[in-house]
């Protein structure tokens, strides 16, 4: 896994732009799946509708910074990988708040997307922040 990390590192160290078009696709398809699959299927995953649009608004806020990130931003990327992924860190904040405080309510479906959903952000994390110290130096 750590290789694999690595891997991923080096490779959007020479390309960052595409590491926004990895992010805003990665918030495209969490807006997705909080608003059209999970919030009408909210008895089946146990997160409050109301939440889960909370939710879907800042994963559709992540991926508009991100695409305009990747659409325009040429130069001096490092500072803007450094704010998405504190945008991101900051959401899995948020998210462990939620399932904490509906941890009573969630079904184990979902439980499980929230834990694979934070796990794969807090990784994307990782590499934004690897990456932005690899391109400041």
């Amino acid at each position: 896994m750590l290789k694999i990390l690595n891997d991923l590192i080096a490779y959007f160290s020479t390309r960052p732009g595409k590491l926004f078009l990895l992010d805003g696709s990665g918030a495209a398809l969490t807006t997705f799946f909080l608003f059209f699959v999970l919030r009408p299927l909210y008895d089946y995953f146990g997160m409050p509708p109301h939440i889960l649009t909370y939710l879907a608004a800042i994963g559709l806020l992540y991926f508009t910074y991100s695409m305009t990130c990747y659409f325009f931003l040429r130069r001096n990327r490092a500072p803007f990988l450094r704010v998405i992924s504190i945008g991101n860190f900051l959401y899995c904040v948020l998210t462990m708040a939620f399932v904490y405080y509906y941890f009573d309510s969630l079904t184990l479906l979902g439980l499980t997307y929230f834990i694979v959903e934070i796990m794969v952000i807090l990784m994307v994390v990782h590499i934004e922040l690897r990456v932005a110290k690899q391109l400041k130096s």
